[in-house]
């Protein structure tokens, strides 16, 4: 099954993330922020975001003198054994911190064996969940999570998924003809939010974006109840430009 990978800004934002991090690696008793941006070719507004955006997820630290080094995260994710627990725990954090920045439920999926699967979530008493009454595995043509994966996949792949899984009407606004949903999947941008708008359940709306890290199609999404849907795009777009860090905690 072929991919449709188009960088967008958080791919972006990730490679040069990475190499500001293969370079104060190299430095193993600290380099400057000029140091830096001379090794790495990066302007210096550029740098300052990205060295902010790295010491918020403690990927690098500012030691004493000033100079910077890599960081707590960096150690635990880049280290074999327990590898997969601070990962987990490193994107918890970040998801806990967007839940707070944009004021909703926000969710991790992967496309894994042919099938969508939520692997993490933050919620609150204040930003509840969605109510997974139909099993996400079943309703990816219905919800931002699977059609922002569909989008991933090429036309074949979307065409597999879809006869392996019934396109019920889960609501009066969901898509149901597959040649329609294949046509908005088609034209669907990569670099603009794949919105559900009470497709999967009445009162609840939805975005997602991409996060692609190497061979592995996932998404990042968000839910809303629908009497706050006037603020589902500007919460969507926080989203997509706070995508980074966790496309870059995939990528370690």
């Amino acid at each position: 099954m072929a991919l449709r990978h188009e960088p967008n800004a958080s791919y972006h934002s990730v490679q040069d993330s990475l190499r500001v991090l293969e370079t104060v690696a190299r430095h193993t008793t600290g380099v400057t922020e000029t140091e830096i941006a001379r090794e790495t070719g990066l302007r210096t507004e550029r740098l300052t975001t990205l060295l902010r955006m790295l010491r918020r997820e403690a990927y690098v630290e500012q030691i004493a003198d000033g100079t910077y080094a890599t960081g707590a995260a960096f150690t635990r994710l880049g280290s074999a054994h327990g590898h997969e627990g601070a990962l987990r725990e490193q994107l918890q954090q970040i998801l806990d911190r967007l839940r707070d920045s944009v004021g909703a439920a926000v969710y991790i999926s992967r496309y894994e064996d042919g099938e969508v699967k939520v692997t993490q979530y933050a919620d609150s008493p204040a930003t509840p969940k969605v109510n997974e009454w139909v099993d996400f595995r079943c309703s990816a043509h219905a919800t931002a999570v699977g059609k922002s994966l569909l989008t991933q996949l090429d036309h074949d792949g979307r065409r597999d998924h879809l006869a392996r899984h019934k396109m019920a009407r889960l609501t009066s606004r969901t898509i149901t003809s597959d040649k329609l949903l294949l046509s908005r999947l088609a034209s669907q941008p990569p670099t603009v939010p794949v919105l559900d708008l009470q497709e999967y359940a009445i009162g609840t709306v939805c975005a997602a974006v991409p996060i692609t890290a190497g061979s592995s199609v996932g998404c990042l999404a968000l839910s809303l109840p629908v009497e706050h849907a006037h603020r589902l795009r500007r919460a969507a777009d926080t989203l997509n430009r706070n995508a980074a860090p966790v496309l870059l905690s995939l990528t370690i």
